[in-house]
Protein backbone atom coordinates (compact mmCIF):
# COMPACT_ATOMS: atom_id res chain seq x y z
CA UNK A 1 0.00 0.00 0.00
CA UNK A 2 2.84 2.13 0.52
CA UNK A 3 6.51 2.89 -1.23
CA UNK A 4 8.80 4.34 1.42
CA UNK A 5 10.66 5.80 -1.97
CA UNK A 6 7.97 8.82 -2.23
CA UNK A 7 8.64 12.47 -1.74
CA UNK A 8 8.58 14.11 1.33
CA UNK A 9 5.59 13.75 3.34
CA UNK A 10 4.40 17.11 4.21
CA UNK A 11 1.49 17.89 6.72
CA UNK A 12 1.40 14.06 7.67
CA UNK A 13 0.59 14.93 11.92
CA UNK A 14 -2.26 17.11 10.53
CA UNK A 15 -3.85 14.53 8.81
CA UNK A 16 -3.34 11.69 11.41
CA UNK A 17 -4.87 13.98 13.92
CA UNK A 18 -8.19 14.64 11.72
CA UNK A 19 -8.44 10.88 11.25
CA UNK A 20 -8.12 10.57 14.99
CA UNK A 21 -11.19 13.11 15.48
CA UNK A 22 -13.02 11.24 12.74
CA UNK A 23 -12.43 7.66 15.06
CA UNK A 24 -13.33 9.51 17.69
CA UNK A 25 -16.80 10.59 16.33
CA UNK A 26 -17.36 7.37 15.29
CA UNK A 27 -16.44 5.67 18.65
CA UNK A 28 -18.84 8.31 20.00
CA UNK A 29 -21.54 6.81 18.05
CA UNK A 30 -20.79 3.66 17.98
CA UNK A 31 -20.57 3.68 21.88
CA UNK A 32 -24.23 5.64 22.44
CA UNK A 33 -26.31 3.42 23.55
CA UNK A 34 -24.07 1.58 26.47
CA UNK A 35 -24.49 5.10 28.42
CA UNK A 36 -28.61 5.13 28.40
CA UNK A 37 -28.78 1.13 28.88
CA UNK A 38 -30.51 2.28 32.38
CA UNK A 39 -32.87 4.28 30.85
CA UNK A 40 -33.80 1.42 28.12
CA UNK A 41 -34.28 -0.92 30.45
CA UNK A 42 -36.23 0.45 33.16
CA UNK A 43 -38.45 1.96 30.47
CA UNK A 44 -38.95 -0.85 28.28
CA UNK A 45 -38.86 -3.66 30.96
CA UNK A 46 -35.72 -5.72 30.02
CA UNK A 47 -34.45 -8.82 31.30
CA UNK A 48 -30.32 -9.43 31.98
CA UNK A 49 -30.17 -10.80 28.85
CA UNK A 50 -31.73 -8.33 26.59
CA UNK A 51 -29.61 -5.78 28.32
CA UNK A 52 -26.57 -8.24 27.26
CA UNK A 53 -28.07 -8.49 23.79
CA UNK A 54 -28.70 -4.54 23.48
CA UNK A 55 -25.25 -3.61 24.18
CA UNK A 56 -23.19 -6.71 22.57
CA UNK A 57 -24.84 -6.61 19.22
CA UNK A 58 -22.94 -3.41 17.96
CA UNK A 59 -19.61 -4.04 19.70
CA UNK A 60 -20.18 -7.37 17.59
CA UNK A 61 -21.40 -6.00 14.19
CA UNK A 62 -18.50 -3.53 14.33
CA UNK A 63 -15.99 -5.67 14.66
CA UNK A 64 -17.12 -8.18 12.21
CA UNK A 65 -17.37 -5.08 9.76
CA UNK A 66 -14.22 -4.23 10.38
CA UNK A 67 -12.87 -6.47 7.86
CA UNK A 68 -14.79 -5.58 4.72
CA UNK A 69 -14.02 -2.28 5.35
CA UNK A 70 -10.42 -2.36 6.23
CA UNK A 71 -10.02 -4.23 2.43
CA UNK A 72 -12.30 -1.23 0.92
CA UNK A 73 -9.65 1.63 2.48
CA UNK A 74 -7.06 -0.18 0.20
CA UNK A 75 -8.89 0.05 -2.53
CA UNK A 76 -10.66 3.64 -2.06
CA UNK A 77 -8.63 5.43 0.54
CA UNK A 78 -8.95 6.87 3.72
CA UNK A 79 -10.75 10.16 2.36
CA UNK A 80 -13.58 8.12 1.01
CA UNK A 81 -14.32 5.94 3.57
CA UNK A 82 -14.24 7.59 6.75
CA UNK A 83 -16.48 10.21 5.34
CA UNK A 84 -18.79 6.85 4.38
CA UNK A 85 -18.47 5.21 7.59
CA UNK A 86 -19.62 8.53 8.93
CA UNK A 87 -22.72 9.33 6.91
CA UNK A 88 -23.50 6.03 6.62
CA UNK A 89 -23.93 5.33 10.07
CA UNK A 90 -25.69 8.45 11.17
CA UNK A 91 -29.29 7.12 10.42
CA UNK A 92 -28.13 4.32 12.45
CA UNK A 93 -27.91 7.14 15.52
CA UNK A 94 -31.13 8.26 14.28
CA UNK A 95 -32.88 4.83 14.63
CA UNK A 96 -31.85 4.18 17.78
CA UNK A 97 -33.46 7.55 19.04
CA UNK A 98 -37.11 6.40 17.78
CA UNK A 99 -36.40 3.25 19.50
CA UNK A 100 -36.18 4.27 22.39
CA UNK A 101 -39.13 6.74 21.62
CA UNK A 102 -41.54 4.47 20.89
CA UNK A 103 -39.71 2.12 23.27
CA UNK A 104 -39.45 -0.99 21.02
CA UNK A 105 -37.15 -3.27 21.96
CA UNK A 106 -37.26 -5.14 18.90
CA UNK A 107 -36.60 -2.00 17.05
CA UNK A 108 -33.78 -1.27 19.27
CA UNK A 109 -31.70 -4.43 18.47
CA UNK A 110 -32.18 -3.49 14.47
CA UNK A 111 -30.61 -0.08 15.35
CA UNK A 112 -28.04 -1.48 17.33
CA UNK A 113 -26.85 -3.98 14.61
CA UNK A 114 -27.10 -0.71 12.11
CA UNK A 115 -24.77 1.23 14.44
CA UNK A 116 -22.09 -1.15 14.41
CA UNK A 117 -20.99 0.46 10.97
CA UNK A 118 -19.43 3.58 13.19
CA UNK A 119 -17.49 1.19 15.12
CA UNK A 120 -15.55 -0.08 11.58
CA UNK A 121 -14.13 3.17 11.17
CA UNK A 122 -10.84 1.95 12.97
CA UNK A 123 -10.24 0.11 10.15
CA UNK A 124 -10.16 3.02 7.75
CA UNK A 125 -7.36 4.87 10.07
CA UNK A 126 -4.38 2.81 10.51
CA UNK A 127 -3.52 2.11 6.56
CA UNK A 128 -4.75 5.66 6.14
CA UNK A 129 -2.08 6.99 8.78
CA UNK A 130 0.62 3.95 8.12
CA UNK A 131 0.87 5.38 4.25
CA UNK A 132 1.52 8.91 6.20
CA UNK A 133 4.67 8.01 7.52
CA UNK A 134 7.75 5.57 6.81
CA UNK A 135 7.78 2.18 8.35
CA UNK A 136 9.78 2.98 11.37
CA UNK A 137 7.56 5.88 12.15
CA UNK A 138 3.91 3.80 12.09
CA UNK A 139 4.10 2.78 15.93
CA UNK A 140 3.71 7.01 16.32
CA UNK A 141 1.38 7.28 13.78
CA UNK A 142 -0.96 4.66 14.93
CA UNK A 143 -0.44 5.35 18.22
CA UNK A 144 -1.66 8.83 17.35
CA UNK A 145 -4.49 7.40 15.51
CA UNK A 146 -5.40 4.97 18.21
CA UNK A 147 -6.63 8.04 20.82
CA UNK A 148 -9.80 7.72 18.60
CA UNK A 149 -10.88 5.12 21.04
CA UNK A 150 -11.71 8.10 23.34
CA UNK A 151 -14.78 8.56 21.90
CA UNK A 152 -15.60 5.78 24.73
CA UNK A 153 -15.07 7.98 27.14
CA UNK A 154 -16.79 10.81 24.92
CA UNK A 155 -19.32 9.15 25.11
CA UNK A 156 -19.69 7.68 28.63
CA UNK A 157 -19.28 11.47 29.66
CA UNK A 158 -21.21 13.37 27.41
CA UNK A 159 -24.18 11.00 26.15
CA UNK A 160 -26.30 10.83 29.41
CA UNK A 161 -25.68 14.34 30.70
CA UNK A 162 -26.72 15.55 26.98
CA UNK A 163 -30.25 13.61 27.67
CA UNK A 164 -30.49 15.17 31.01
CA UNK A 165 -30.27 18.54 30.30
CA UNK A 166 -31.65 18.67 26.37
CA UNK A 167 -33.86 15.54 26.55
CA UNK A 168 -33.41 11.99 24.57
CA UNK A 169 -34.22 12.89 21.13
CA UNK A 170 -32.18 16.03 21.03
CA UNK A 171 -28.98 14.18 22.63
CA UNK A 172 -29.39 11.80 19.22
CA UNK A 173 -29.56 14.98 17.21
CA UNK A 174 -26.75 16.23 18.50
CA UNK A 175 -24.85 13.02 17.50
CA UNK A 176 -26.07 12.52 14.43
CA UNK A 177 -25.23 16.62 13.71
CA UNK A 178 -21.48 15.89 14.79
CA UNK A 179 -21.22 13.03 12.60
CA UNK A 180 -22.60 15.10 9.61
CA UNK A 181 -20.06 18.05 10.57
CA UNK A 182 -17.08 15.73 10.94
CA UNK A 183 -17.63 14.01 7.66
CA UNK A 184 -17.83 17.47 5.54
CA UNK A 185 -14.61 18.22 7.45
CA UNK A 186 -13.09 14.77 6.36
CA UNK A 187 -14.34 15.31 2.56
CA UNK A 188 -13.05 18.78 1.89
CA UNK A 189 -9.75 18.83 4.48
CA UNK A 190 -8.32 14.74 4.71
CA UNK A 191 -6.20 14.58 1.62
CA UNK A 192 -4.36 10.50 0.67
CA UNK A 193 -0.76 10.33 1.49
CA UNK A 194 1.60 10.84 -1.95
CA UNK A 195 2.72 7.23 -0.92
CA UNK A 196 -0.62 5.71 -1.27
CA UNK A 197 -1.80 3.87 -3.59
CA UNK A 198 -4.81 1.89 -4.94
CA UNK A 199 -5.41 -1.58 -4.78
CA UNK A 200 -7.52 -2.51 -7.70
CA UNK A 201 -7.92 -6.19 -6.78
CA UNK A 202 -11.32 -7.37 -6.18
CA UNK A 203 -12.13 -7.08 -2.15
CA UNK A 204 -13.35 -10.32 -1.24
CA UNK A 205 -10.12 -11.44 -2.70
CA UNK A 206 -7.84 -9.38 -0.65
CA UNK A 207 -9.31 -10.55 2.60
CA UNK A 208 -8.63 -14.19 1.85
CA UNK A 209 -5.02 -13.00 0.92
CA UNK A 210 -4.54 -11.47 4.33
CA UNK A 211 -6.52 -14.53 6.30
CA UNK A 212 -3.78 -16.87 4.24
CA UNK A 213 -0.78 -14.80 6.10
CA UNK A 214 0.05 -16.48 9.03
CA UNK A 215 0.91 -12.71 10.12
CA UNK A 216 -2.80 -12.00 10.25
CA UNK A 217 -3.19 -14.78 12.51
CA UNK A 218 -1.10 -13.44 14.75
CA UNK A 219 -1.42 -9.87 15.36
CA UNK A 220 -4.74 -10.89 15.76
CA UNK A 221 -4.51 -13.00 18.80
CA UNK A 222 -2.17 -10.22 20.03
CA UNK A 223 -4.66 -7.49 19.35
CA UNK A 224 -7.47 -9.21 20.61
CA UNK A 225 -5.89 -9.86 24.06
CA UNK A 226 -4.58 -6.25 24.59
CA UNK A 227 -7.59 -3.82 22.68
CA UNK A 228 -10.06 -7.13 23.59
CA UNK A 229 -9.20 -6.40 27.49
CA UNK A 230 -9.52 -2.68 27.15
CA UNK A 231 -13.53 -2.73 25.69
CA UNK A 232 -14.12 -5.72 28.38
CA UNK A 233 -12.39 -3.99 31.33
CA UNK A 234 -14.08 -0.62 30.12
CA UNK A 235 -17.33 -1.83 29.91
CA UNK A 236 -17.37 -4.55 33.32
CA UNK A 237 -14.66 -2.55 35.01
CA UNK A 238 -18.25 -0.43 37.25
CA UNK A 239 -20.04 -3.99 37.76
CA UNK A 240 -16.68 -5.50 38.93
CA UNK A 241 -15.89 -3.06 41.60
CA UNK A 242 -19.36 -2.39 42.85
CA UNK A 243 -19.54 -6.42 43.02
CA UNK A 244 -16.20 -6.65 45.10
CA UNK A 245 -16.52 -3.70 46.81
CA UNK A 246 -19.89 -2.84 47.10
CA UNK A 247 -19.21 -0.90 50.20
CA UNK A 248 -16.13 0.97 49.33
CA UNK A 249 -17.19 1.91 46.04
CA UNK A 250 -20.59 3.58 44.38
CA UNK A 251 -21.96 3.97 41.17
CA UNK A 252 -21.16 7.24 40.63
CA UNK A 253 -17.26 5.93 42.00
CA UNK A 254 -17.32 3.09 39.42
CA UNK A 255 -18.31 5.66 36.73
CA UNK A 256 -15.03 7.78 37.86
CA UNK A 257 -13.11 4.74 37.86
CA UNK A 258 -13.66 3.32 34.02
CA UNK A 259 -13.00 7.22 32.87
CA UNK A 260 -9.79 6.95 34.68
CA UNK A 261 -9.19 3.06 32.93
CA UNK A 262 -10.07 4.80 29.41
CA UNK A 263 -7.83 7.93 29.56
CA UNK A 264 -4.76 5.95 31.21
CA UNK A 265 -4.74 3.71 28.36
CA UNK A 266 -5.72 6.12 25.45
CA UNK A 267 -2.80 7.80 26.49
CA UNK A 268 -0.11 5.09 26.80
CA UNK A 269 -1.24 4.05 23.24
CA UNK A 270 0.69 6.42 21.30
CA UNK A 271 3.44 6.16 24.03
CA UNK A 272 3.60 2.48 23.50
CA UNK A 273 3.43 3.51 19.61
CA UNK A 274 6.65 5.32 19.94
CA UNK A 275 8.62 3.16 22.17
CA UNK A 276 7.88 0.36 19.95
CA UNK A 277 9.22 2.40 17.09
CA UNK A 278 12.39 3.52 18.60
CA UNK A 279 12.80 0.30 20.44
CA UNK A 280 11.32 -2.30 18.65
CA UNK A 281 7.55 -3.38 18.61
CA UNK A 282 8.51 -6.62 19.63
CA UNK A 283 10.28 -5.80 22.77
CA UNK A 284 7.37 -3.16 23.58
CA UNK A 285 4.71 -5.82 22.73
CA UNK A 286 6.42 -8.36 25.07
CA UNK A 287 6.44 -6.04 28.36
CA UNK A 288 2.73 -4.55 28.48
CA UNK A 289 1.63 -8.52 27.60
CA UNK A 290 3.92 -9.73 30.43
CA UNK A 291 2.35 -6.42 32.45
CA UNK A 292 -0.73 -7.55 32.02
CA UNK A 293 -0.37 -10.94 32.93
CA UNK A 294 1.07 -9.90 36.17
CA UNK A 295 -1.50 -7.44 36.70
CA UNK A 296 -4.44 -9.31 36.62
CA UNK A 297 -2.81 -11.82 38.48
CA UNK A 298 -2.63 -9.17 41.66
CA UNK A 299 -6.55 -8.42 40.59
CA UNK A 300 -7.07 -11.51 41.13
CA UNK A 301 -6.26 -12.04 44.95
CA UNK A 302 -8.70 -9.06 45.20
CA UNK A 303 -6.75 -6.92 47.74
CA UNK A 304 -8.65 -4.24 49.81
CA UNK A 305 -10.01 -1.35 47.87
CA UNK A 306 -7.25 1.52 47.93
CA UNK A 307 -4.46 2.71 46.46
CA UNK A 308 -3.67 -0.99 45.59
CA UNK A 309 -6.29 -1.98 43.60
CA UNK A 310 -6.15 1.90 41.65
CA UNK A 311 -2.51 1.66 41.16
CA UNK A 312 -3.18 -1.88 39.87
CA UNK A 313 -6.27 -1.31 37.44
CA UNK A 314 -4.23 2.14 36.05
CA UNK A 315 -1.43 0.01 36.06
CA UNK A 316 -3.34 -2.52 33.69
CA UNK A 317 -4.84 0.18 31.54
CA UNK A 318 -1.60 1.46 30.33
CA UNK A 319 -0.19 -1.62 29.68
CA UNK A 320 -3.20 -2.64 27.29
CA UNK A 321 -2.68 1.10 25.74
CA UNK A 322 0.88 0.37 25.11
CA UNK A 323 0.20 -2.77 23.93
CA UNK A 324 -2.17 -1.61 21.85
CA UNK A 325 0.32 0.81 20.16
CA UNK A 326 2.52 -1.93 19.41
CA UNK A 327 0.90 -4.65 18.19
CA UNK A 328 -0.30 -1.53 15.15
CA UNK A 329 2.97 -0.35 14.81
CA UNK A 330 3.98 -3.93 14.59
CA UNK A 331 1.37 -4.47 12.20
CA UNK A 332 2.72 -2.19 9.09
CA UNK A 333 5.94 -3.84 9.21
CA UNK A 334 5.09 -7.21 8.79
CA UNK A 335 2.53 -7.18 6.25
CA UNK A 336 3.12 -6.90 2.96
CA UNK A 337 2.47 -2.67 2.00
CA UNK A 338 -0.27 -3.70 -0.69
CA UNK A 339 -2.58 -5.43 1.96
CA UNK A 340 -1.77 -3.54 5.41
CA UNK A 341 -6.13 -2.21 5.24
CA UNK A 342 -6.99 -5.81 4.85
CA UNK A 343 -4.55 -6.69 7.91
CA UNK A 344 -5.70 -4.05 9.73
CA UNK A 345 -9.38 -4.70 9.00
CA UNK A 346 -9.03 -8.46 10.31
CA UNK A 347 -6.90 -7.72 13.37
CA UNK A 348 -9.16 -4.58 14.27
CA UNK A 349 -12.08 -7.17 13.97
CA UNK A 350 -10.26 -9.72 16.63
CA UNK A 351 -9.78 -6.72 18.95
CA UNK A 352 -13.08 -5.78 18.68
CA UNK A 353 -14.34 -9.90 19.15
CA UNK A 354 -11.81 -10.22 22.00
CA UNK A 355 -13.81 -7.78 23.80
CA UNK A 356 -17.22 -9.05 22.96
CA UNK A 357 -16.40 -12.21 25.25
CA UNK A 358 -14.67 -11.34 28.08
CA UNK A 359 -17.19 -10.15 30.25
CA UNK A 360 -19.19 -13.02 29.74
CA UNK A 361 -16.60 -15.13 30.71
CA UNK A 362 -16.47 -13.06 33.78
CA UNK A 363 -20.09 -13.48 34.32
CA UNK A 364 -20.07 -17.65 34.00
CA UNK A 365 -17.25 -17.75 36.06
CA UNK A 366 -18.27 -15.43 39.14
CA UNK A 367 -18.54 -17.51 41.97
CA UNK A 368 -21.73 -16.39 44.14
CA UNK A 369 -20.49 -18.71 47.49
CA UNK A 370 -17.38 -16.64 47.51
CA UNK A 371 -18.20 -12.93 45.66
CA UNK A 372 -15.18 -13.60 43.37
CA UNK A 373 -14.09 -13.13 40.12
CA UNK A 374 -10.77 -14.79 40.21
CA UNK A 375 -11.44 -17.60 38.00
CA UNK A 376 -11.74 -15.10 35.26
CA UNK A 377 -8.95 -13.17 36.13
CA UNK A 378 -6.55 -16.61 36.07
CA UNK A 379 -7.89 -17.10 32.43
CA UNK A 380 -6.30 -13.82 31.90
CA UNK A 381 -3.17 -14.37 33.12
CA UNK A 382 -2.99 -17.40 31.17
CA UNK A 383 -4.27 -16.11 28.11
CA UNK A 384 -1.99 -12.94 28.50
CA UNK A 385 1.26 -14.99 29.18
CA UNK A 386 -0.01 -17.38 25.84
CA UNK A 387 0.62 -14.40 24.16
CA UNK A 388 3.57 -13.08 25.62
CA UNK A 389 5.61 -16.28 24.83
CA UNK A 390 3.95 -15.79 20.98
CA UNK A 391 5.12 -12.47 20.66
CA UNK A 392 8.68 -13.97 21.99
CA UNK A 393 8.62 -16.48 18.77
CA UNK A 394 7.62 -13.83 16.34
CA UNK A 395 10.41 -11.50 14.53
CA UNK A 396 10.75 -8.05 14.56
CA UNK A 397 10.37 -6.59 11.58
CA UNK A 398 9.58 -8.35 7.83
CA UNK A 399 12.45 -9.90 6.08
CA UNK A 400 14.04 -7.84 3.26
CA UNK A 401 14.78 -10.49 0.42
CA UNK A 402 18.57 -10.88 0.06
CA UNK A 403 20.18 -9.40 -2.99
CA UNK A 404 20.57 -11.63 -6.13
CA UNK A 405 24.09 -12.88 -6.26
CA UNK A 406 26.27 -11.76 -8.72
CA UNK A 407 26.36 -13.92 -11.78
CA UNK A 408 30.14 -14.27 -12.83
CA UNK A 409 31.52 -13.33 -15.50
CA UNK A 410 33.26 -15.72 -18.27
CA UNK A 411 35.45 -14.50 -20.73
CA UNK A 412 35.03 -15.15 -24.29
Amino acid sequence: MTDTATPALRGQLGQVILATLASTTGFWAWMSIAPLQKTYATEMGLSEGQISLMLATPVLVGALGRVLVGALTDRLGGRRMFTLVLLGAMPAVLLVALAGSLKLFWLLIIAGFYLGVAGTIFAVGIPFSSAWYKPEQRGFANGIFGMGMIGTAVSAFLTPRLAQNIGYLNTHLVIAGVMVVMAAVVWFLMKESPAWQPNPQPVMGRVKDALRLPITWQMSFLYAVVFGGFVAFSTFLPKYLTTIYPQEVDQIGAGTRMASFVVAAVIARPIGGVLADKLGAKLIAAISLAAIAVLAWVVSLEPPEGIVTGAAFLGMAAALGAGQGAVFGWVPRLAPPDKVGSVSGVVAAAGGLGGYFPPLVMGATYSAATNSYALGLWLLVATAALAFVLALLLRGRQRTPAAPAPVAQTLP
